[in-house]
């Protein structure tokens, strides 16, 4: 299993619209096991993603997938910067699918 868990900071006032884009293909990603899309509660304008997968090459070949190109392309100048990004191997917890 692969991990990731970011931070995307909005443009000011964006961050809604930004959010809707990175929901779009959140059901449509093999490999995929978690997606959870967070309002930072401290900064109105940050975005906080984690993300579980298959494994880092299931989360690349994501990438690559046609709707996703269109989202990210959609996406892209709502985004002001990036924030901490952490990878990291999930070990079990509750939701996490059987290894």
């Amino acid at each position: 299993m692969y991990g990731l868990h970011g931070k995307i900071i909005a443009a000011p006032g964006m961050r809604a619209a930004l959010l809707g884009y990175l929901l779009e293909n959140a059901d449509s990603m093999p490999g995929c096991n978690v997606y959870i899309v967070s309002e930072d509660t401290e900064n109105p304008d940050a975005i906080w993603v984690y993300e579980i997968w298959d494994s880092p090459e299931a989360h690349r070949a994501s990438l690559n997938i046609e709707s996703v190109q269109q989202t990210i392309a959609k996406a892209r100048p709502l985004i002001a910067g990036m924030g901490d990004r952490v990878e990291f191997t999930p070990v079990g917890g509750r939701g996490l699918p059987d290894q």
